[in-house]
């Protein structure tokens, strides 16, 4: 694929022009934060926002997302795809999504995941805003973002847009480009180097070394229990994780008893329900009854258990679940440092 130039004069229009023929979704202002929502106008797009408060994955796996319709035998899907264009995704929630990809597609497909995905054209963009609790730059450094379509970077009065894709590549008769000169390659290349390094929070240790210390520490109750001991147990970490995929799946009967319809909710294994089973005769069980235990399967999961699999943590460093832990004890570059450097 290629390399672009569009004059940041022409962005607008661009931008524009899309709205008018796809559905676009993109980061907007809302006070104070930002949100990805449906644009109707270009002027509402902020490049220059630091962190959304939910990922983009939003856009394939909505919070809540009606799945079927029942009627007596009769099912049908719910799933309608629309071609859609997500503007605006930074390169860890990228790393994110690629996560997603990998894990909705291995064994039994998840087409309602998939459908929306494949429908979806991603345009990443350059970091122009660094988030208070980020850490993106010193987790999971050897993985690479893949799965967007094409990426803008803003340099001086204009954008380099590079393109990975044939559906990158359609994006061009939008708008005004022209062949990117070898200056602005080069300085859209150093306009993204130069951000990393500037997180406000920092891991210190690799990914294997995290891994190995984390697993080790399973046994260690009393740590898990310092760490957990302010936890209530919301699943606010979870509901604002890129990488976190578990949902509950619910059908809502009409009066008839015969028909209704299946949709299924982001769920959070923070929260005490999230284990809880019933078994014959009424009996109950919950495998992971202590918030400690909780908080315990999260940080395993973010830091081991799925490494393999992955190539890499199943964190990505955006810091949204420190943003939203209300006793702030969610952050993982506090965690996991605390772990590496338990003693006792």
């Amino acid at each position: 694929m290629g390399v672009y130039y569009l004059d940041e004069r022409q962005f607008t229009a661009f931008v524009t022009a899309v709205i008018q023929t796809k559905r676009v979704v993109g980061p907007v202002a809302r006070r104070a934060r930002f949100a990805y929502e449906d644009l109707e106008s270009a002027d509402d797009l902020r490049l220059d926002f630091d962190v959304t408060i939910l990922p983009p994955k939003s856009v394939f796996f909505p919070p809540a997302q009606a799945i079927a319709r029942f009627d007596g035998d009769e099912v049908s899907s719910c799933i309608c795809p629309v071609d859609t264009v997500l503007f605006g995704v930074h390169f860890y929630d990228v790393k994110a999504i690629d996560q997603l990809d990998f894990l909705f597609r291995e064994n039994n497909a998840d087409w309602d995941y998939l459908c929306q995905r494949e429908a979806t054209t991603i345009v990443g963009s350059n970091i122009q805003a660094v988030s208070s609790r980020a850490f993106w730059d010193s987790v999971g450094t050897e993985v690479q973002p893949l799965g967007h379509d094409a990426f803008l970077t803003k340099v001086g009065s204009g954008y380099v847009f590079e393109t990975r894709t044939a559906k990158g590549e359609a994006l061009l008769e939008y708008g005004d480009f022209r062949e990117a000169t070898q200056d602005e390659i080069a300085e859209a290349e150093r306009v993204n180097a130069a951000v990393m390094g500037t997180c406000p929070e920092r891991l210190a240790y690799t990914t294997e070394e995290i891994a190995e210390k984390v697993r080790d520490s399973f046994g260690n109750e009393k740590m898990w229990d310092e760490l957990a001991e302010r936890c209530f147990s919301c699943g606010s970490c979870n509901t604002v994780c890129p990488t976190c995929y578990c949902f509950d799946v619910v059908d809502s009967w009409n009066l008839d008893q015969k028909s209704g319809s299946r949709t299924r909710y982001w769920d959070a294994c923070l929260t005490r329900e999230f284990a809880a089973v019933t078994g014959a005769g009424g009996s109950k069980e919950n495998f992971r009854e202590h918030h400690s235990s909780r908080f315990r399967h999260r940080f395993m999961r973010k830091t081991t258990y799925l490494n393999d699999k992955l190539g890499g943590p199943a964190c990505v460093g955006c810091g949204r679940c420190s943003q939203a832990c209300t006793a702030d004890i969610a952050d993982p570059v506090r965690v996991i440092t605390k772990i590496m450097e338990w003693t006792s």
